[in-house]
This record gives C-alpha cells, structure tokens and sequence, in this order.
C-alpha cells in the first residue's frame, strides 16, 4: 500500500488478495492508521473501492478453527521420538473445507492467535536463513494450509522487528494482525491493525491484540490492548456482521505466566456487552472448554477460547450468524493425536521434516552420568544451591562471549535458561542440548558497577528457596567462577543477606567503583514476574529490577554459544567443566542446623 498515511483518529480500509489456499469466494480488506491514540472516527476507503454492502438476508453457518502458541512445533520431536502435529490439523481443515464446499451459507475459516515460532528445531531452519529472504517454516507451512489470518504474538517478535518484516514479506500470504504495536516502523505495510474479510458475502471482521509481557521493547512500543480494542471496535462494529479478536495476551491477569496490562477476561469486561463475537486467545497457554463452551468463559455476553500451546489441540468453534447477530452454537478443543495425518501435507512438508531430523540428530559430545545433570535436580534445586550445569554454562558465556570481542567480566543465568537437564550418554545430540534451550533467547550485555552487583547479589539472597517455600520461578540467579560469595539465608526472606563477596578473589569493597559487563540471556527474570508481583502485595520483601541497569543486546543465540562450546570441549563432563566448586555457599541458619542435627540423631538411633 502506498500513499500519505490516514489523518489521526481515520482508518483506511484498502483490498488485497487473500491467500489464495484458503477456500471459498473470499475478498480481504486491510485496515491501516493508528488505533493506539485516540478513538477511531472515520473509516475510509482508498479511491475506487467499495465495500461488500449488509446481507439483506442472513443464515450462515460459520465454522472456525483456530490454535495458539504452537511456537513452531509443526512436528514434535523429543528423545523419545517424532510425533505429527500440521499435518493432523491440516487433515480436519481440508476435510471440513471439502464438506462446505459449494454451500453459499456455511463457510471454515483458519487462524492463529500467535506466537508461531520460538520454542521447536523448526527455529534453527530460521536461523539458518537469517538474511533477507529468509525461510520462516511455519509462515510458509500455513499458507499452504489455507490459514486466513494470524495475530502477533510476542514471541514472533524474539529475532527482532527487521527479521519479522523479512519472514512476513517472503513466507506469509495471510495478514498478519497486531492493533496495538505502534512506533515501528519496520513492519508497516506488513503487519496491520485489523482486517475485513468477506466470505460469501458474510462481512467478518478481525482485530489483532499483543501482549507487552515477555517482549524486547527496545524496537517498538506496545499499547494497553483495553485501551486500543475500546478505539476500534465501535468503528468496525457497524461493517461487520461477525466481530473477532485474536488475542495474543493471555486468559487473565489471574494466569500463571507473566502477563501485563490485561487478559482476555479482562478485555472483555472493559467491552460493550456483547459488542464483540468471539475472542480467540493465546500467550497464557490455557486449554480453554475441553468438554464444550463453559460459562466462565462467556464473558460480558463475549466468548473466550484457547487452545493450549504447541499444537496439542485444535480448536473448533460455530456460529450461527442471522439477521439478529452471530451466536456460538458449538465450540470444541480436539486432541491434535487423535486426527489422522493429511498425506497431501505431509508431503508438502517434507523437505523441511528432513532438515529438522538432520540437525536434531547431529552428535554434539558426551555427557558424564552426573547426579548433578538430572532433569528433577535442576528443576527442583536450582534456587536452592549451587548447580554443576549451571556453573558450565556461565563458564561457557563468558569464554564464547570473549571468543566473539566482548569485554565479558563473568556471566549469569536464572532457571529460565535450563528446562531439563542432560541424560547421560555417549551421543549428546543437538536435540538433547535443545531440550534443554528449547527458546531463541539472546544474549544480553549488562553494564553494572561494583556497588550494583553487591545490590544485585543482596537481591539474590532474597530469592533463595529455603525449606518450606513453595516452587517457583523467583529469578534466583547463578554466576560464573569469577563471582564467589556466600549467602546467610536467616529465619525469613526479609533478613537473608550476602557476605565474602569476590570478583576474581578480589572483595568487592575495593572494586565498588568498577564497571563490569556481565553476560546473561535476554529473557532473565521474566518467568519471575508472578512471584515477584506477589511478594510485592504480600510485602514480603523489596526486590530489585534488574533492567534498572543498562544493558545492550547482541545477535548471538544463547544456545548457540553453549552447543559450539560443548562441541569445543567435547561434552558436558566434570573434566569440562559440570561440577559444584564452591563458588557459592549456603550458610545453615541455626534453625537449619539443629533440624539436620535432630535428624542425624534420630537415624544413629
């Protein structure tokens, strides 16, 4: 689209192709302007155009499918073994689409409610291609599977604004929706605020929301979705005869995964009752209505759905749409296992099936049998002591970071960066090292004096998980061998305290002035958001912010480091570097002591 961009509080409505593997006598209408700063007023249409006008009559049946968060599991592949995922939603599409093929009133639709990428082997085909045309394999895989339209998710945005405009531009021939992201230019004219289409001559209209939570907002901003979706639904309500939100920022402010600003729940509670037909949700995860529609899910006379993560469901929703508006007469979560394969997909999906089996299955080295490298140790202990796997990946940052040109001092890294551990063989491959570094984190830069790290490393002792608390993710963090310190919990979280603090067994009290540049993931602490946001309304303790320190992100892949250090060394092993030095040590409280004392007297007798 070219041409000066719409007046303040002015949308302009301009058509385009729809992707032409979607089925179905389709238009598509794209909205462009800026719904983040004022209420939209005027609807404009480019020179020329006009739009479908209202159906005279209406009795239509609208049959949607939809799935969120899939994060680029097209086909899952685990140690133990490959499972299909596109290829059984792509037989229930194609299937569906057969069945209403010809029928003026019944039409299927396809959407994806983000986060479309991050989290699968799939990644590494992206990153393979990372230059201006680059193979985004779940972008290309849903064109081909007729999808009608996907919102953003804040995932879709981990590579950068650039990339993202990239892989839209080269693999997607569905818009791509996210009303709320301003100030980024990269992605106008590719991804838009909303969409019109047209089906049959059915007007349906589509909205797109994001999440800030878990996003780099350093290219771009993200706009209270409350505040954008009350600027646009009055103005698109009245060209719509069905009204959707593909909501990417999760079930509500209640879920248990970082959130921001408002959930579905929310959202809809801030709408019109009613004023909107359907919200399609993601980001939160959540498995919404597995045995059909749930009132808690019908929100202000709006309907919530969700379909878990990573292609485990489908989702399936009807609506009957009549001259008295649409209404949902069924809605169904699918167990994505239990649809058969489609062998056309498959096929067309082959080629990147084969990439991802080779790099999954490429020999990266050999792993001791280490206590300390177990799955339910490094999930269960990792805020509790020092961890060997731990201390092998600050070691490793800190030596690749230097290999690279940076000036690295020591490096650290929260739970969030390990999400299971090692098992011990002689064949360590890329997919077990991806097990374990399954996101596209980044490697981020902290520049932070002396003074600041004692603060940080005080901050750190608060979030130590001390007998009795409950697990969860606090952002406890862990550090390379040039930090060693000690750490004297207390009787409660508020009186725990560091002390012997050295930085390359120097006290810290002669470095206060210093500046260090510290080396760590770009997604540190985020999975901590919820446990922090409850110990500040509990008042259990003061925490530290530790994006209050500047910083500056790099291209190189966190995982991508470790694997071609653990290639280096050959393996992940005592020799190599996973073992407990004692760079950190856990003083016993008093009350600790006389509890190990009353437990070793109990078994002597």
């Amino acid at each position: 689209m070219n041409g000066v961009a719409p007046a303040p509080g002015t949308m302009r409505l301009y058509p385009t192709q729809p992707n032409s593997a979607a089925a179905g006598d389709k238009q598509l209408f794209l909205l462009s302007g800026d719904a983040t700063t004022r209420p939209i007023q005027n609807l404009e249409l480019v020179s020329g155009v006009a739009l479908p006008p209202a159906p005279t009559a209406l009795n239509f049946n609208l049959r949607i499918f939809h799935f969120n968060d899939l994060h680029g599991h097209l086909m899952r592949f685990s140690p133990a073994g490959e499972s299909s995922v596109l290829p059984r939603i792509a037989g229930k599409i194609r299937s569906a689409r057969r069945e209403s093929q010809g029928n003026p009133t019944e039409a299927v639709l396809v959407f994806s409610a983000g986060d479309d990428c991050t989290g699968s082997i799939f990644d590494e085909i992206l990153m393979d291609s990372r230059s201006e045309n680059p193979v985004h394999p779940g972008y290309q895989l849903y064109s081909k599977l007729g999808l009608d339209a996907a919102g953003l998710g804040n995932h879709d945005l981990d590579r950068g604004a650039k990339f993202l405009a990239d892989s839209i531009h080269h693999n997607a021939q569905f818009p791509v929706l996210a009303a709320n992201l301003a100030q980024c230019p990269q992605l106008t004219g590719l991804c838009h605020p909303a969409a019109l289409l047209v089906v049959n001559g059915l007007r349906i209209g589509l909205i797109g929301l994001v999440t800030r939570a878990e996003t780099n907002l350093a290219e771009h901003q993200i706009v209270h979705p409350v505040t954008v979706a009350q600027n646009l639904v009055p103005a698109l309500r009245p060209i719509c005869d069905v009204l959707i939100i593909m909501s990417h920022i999760g079930y509500s402010l209640d879920s248990p995964v970082p959130m921001a600003d408002a959930g579905d729940v929310e959202l809809a509670q801030s709408l019109s009752s009613s004023s909107v037909d359907l919200i399609i949700g993601g980001h939160s995860h959540t498995a919404l209505n597995e045995n059909g529609l749930l009132s808690e899910n019908v929100v202000n006379g709006i309907p919530i759905v969700q379909t878990g993560a990573r292609g485990e469901h489908l989702g399936a929703v009807e609506l009957q749409v009549t001259q008295e508006g649409a209404k949902v007469t069924d809605v169904q979560l699918i167990p994505t296992q239990s649809l058969p394969e489609d062998a056309t997909f498959v096929a067309e999906m082959q080629p990147f099936i084969t990439r991802a089996r080779e790099l999954w299955n490429q020999p990266v080295g050999q792993v001791d049998d280490l206590p300390d490298l177990n799955t339910q140790i490094i999930l269960s202990d990792f805020a509790k002591r020092e961890m060997a796997l731990a201390n092998f990946v600050t070691d490793a940052l800190v030596e690749q970071m230097t290999h690279r040109g940076f000036a690295v001092d020591f490096a650290m890294i929260d739970a969030s960066a390990l999400q299971c551990g090692l098992p011990y063989s002689d064949n360590l491959t890329f997919g077990d090292c991806f097990e374990v570094m399954p996101y596209a984190d980044t490697i981020r830069l902290y520049h932070i004096t002396g003074r600041q790290l004692q603060a940080l490393l005080a901050d750190n002792a608060l979030r130590l998980d001390n007998p009795g608390h409950p697990d969860a993710e606090r952002g406890f963090l862990q550090f390379s061998q040039a930090v060693r310190y000690t750490i004297i919990p207390g009787d409660n979280a508020k009186n725990a305290r560091v002390s012997d603090v050295m930085i390359n067994k120097t006290p810290i009290a002669e470095l206060e002035h210093e500046e260090f540049i510290v080396a760590t993931s770009s997604f540190i602490r985020r999975l901590a958001e919820p446990w922090v946001t409850e110990c500040q309304h509990n008042e259990v303790c003061e925490l530290l912010e530790i994006n209050q320190y500047p910083y500056t992100d790099t291209d190189f892949l966190l995982r991508s480091e470790i694997v071609a250090y653990i290639k280096k060394l050959g393996g992940v092993t005592r020799k190599t570097g996973a073992h407990r030095d004692g760079r950190l040590i856990i003083k016993p409280t008093k009350r600790n002591n006389h509890k190990e004392h009353q437990a070793s007297q109990s078994s002597i007798s």
